[in-house]
């Protein structure tokens, strides 16, 4: 069975964002009767007369600079008067959009990071897919697009592997990347809600990311940097948060580091490691229990990580005896603390594209901090247990309700 609902901070915070952020125009305007729903029932299908060429095993995810895609994608559209148009798979390729379009200029999109797995059982699966749709709907109700009914996109997603899954997703223990997307497409200049949207669905290549060799390494941000503020949109995933972080990550990268440790107010909380959420396995200071920490959602400045809830709800249902799962404000002080008293015991990133990924060292104004990768350098011992229950369920080695089957065209 499915981890039940936790209390706590790991809560809805999906839902949570939707009731706290004011309706838009187009919002109210979508719950008019007379505007036409999103609506799988409608789809039309449109079959590539050129397939694209699947590379072969071992080959690189990209080619010449461009992700490799599959052979179709899901589009739907959107505008003020009308509501949403049929839902229609055709061929992968470009989109035309007029130089005024608003997401050209004001940054109206949101979209999803998702994985596909062919598990080793030979089905294909998406985790915890609902999580995804309903995290895009609040994105999307944020950034002022328009709504949509969150199980029609969860069969977008499912109708677009269905017919593409077979020929490119061929190997056990493999996985695509699926990439959900809402862009304001309306072409005119002004600050405003845009009045037409694209919603559209891709599968992608991308690389395994969670064994960069020795772990990863972190440095932590310049304190004149920060990539997310309480009362602005870290918690939606917006493309917002994400440019502006570029320039901080290529310099750490350029001084051998892998991602930013991102701190937060002249305190030092530690909020996200990159893109991904950040957890710390210490010893309580007080009780001398194991604890896995990771910052909290109740302040709504982090985003609510699919896998990192995962995690919390594994650690929690499967763990309770052995470590606690604390979900609070921590500062990296806390983090240097620990290491000098002998009580830190690992860490790691979790997110969809690094998935759990152990964590190495941080480096903070001049001082290392140092983690433990257990005997075989891959990672602590809570690392590798939470990073394979996860897997086992991905890749069905476990039958699990968050491992959801794809029934594919044969």
């Amino acid at each position: 069975m499915a981890p039940s609902a936790t209390n706590g901070q790991t809560g809805d915070l999906a839902g949570v964002g939707i009731s706290n952020v004011p309706a838009n125009g187009n919002m109210a305007s979508q719950n008019a009767s007379h505007l036409a729903p999103l609506d799988m029932s409608k789809i039309i299908e449109t079959r590539t007369t050129a397939p694209r060429e699947v590379p072969p095993e071992g080959v690189i995810h990209t080619f010449g600079g461009e992700s490799i895609c599959s052979d179709h994608m899901m589009t739907a559209s959107w505008n003020a008067k009308t509501g949403w148009s049929a839902p229609e798979l055709k061929p992968y390729g470009p989109f035309t959009l007029m130089p005024t379009a608003t997401v050209l200029h004001y940054a109206t999109e949101c979209f999803e990071g998702m994985k596909a797995y062919r598990g080793f059982d030979g089905k294909l699966r998406v985790f915890r897919p609902e999580r995804n749709t309903a995290r895009m709907l609040m994105s999307a109700k944020r950034i002022s697009l328009p709504a949509f009914e969150p199980e029609e996109l969860e069969k977008m997603i499912e109708r677009l592997l269905e017919v593409d899954g077979a020929k490119w997703l061929p190997r056990s223990g493999t996985f695509c990347y699926l990439r959900p997307t809402m862009i304001g497409t309306q072409p005119q200049l002004g600050v405003q809600q845009p009045k037409e949207a694209l919603l559209y669905v891709i599968a992608a290549y991308m690389p395994t990311l969670d064994t960069p060799t020795g772990g990863m390494k972190l440095l932590t941000s310049p304190d004149n940097t920060v990539r997310a503020w309480v009362g602005g949109f870290g918690y939606a995933k917006v493309g917002a948060n994400y440019g502006p972080s570029l320039l901080a990550t290529a310099e750490a990268t350029r001084k051998g580091y892998g991602q930013i440790l991102w701190l937060y107010e002249k305190e030092g909380y530690c909020t996200e490691a990159g893109a991904s959420n950040f957890f710390v396995v210490w010893k309580n200071k007080e009780t001398g229990r194991t604890e896995i920490v990771t910052a909290p959602l109740d302040d709504k400045l982090i985003l609510d990580g699919v896998t990192r809830r995962s995690v919390c709800e594994l650690a929690r249902e499967r763990l309770g005896n052995e470590a606690d799962v604390v979900e609070r404000r921590y500062t990296i002080s806390e983090v240097i603390e620990a290491g000098k008293e002998g009580r830190l015991v690992e860490a790691f990133a979790a997110g969809t594209a690094f998935f759990v990924c152990p964590v190495s060292l941080i480096h903070h104004k001049g001082e290392d901090v140092e983690f433990g990768m257990g005997e075989d350098g891959k990672g602590g011992k809570y690392t590798k247990t939470l990073k394979q229950w996860l897997k086992d369920i991905m890749y069905g080695n476990e039958q699990h309700p968050w491992g959801v089957v794809i029934n594919e065209e044969k």
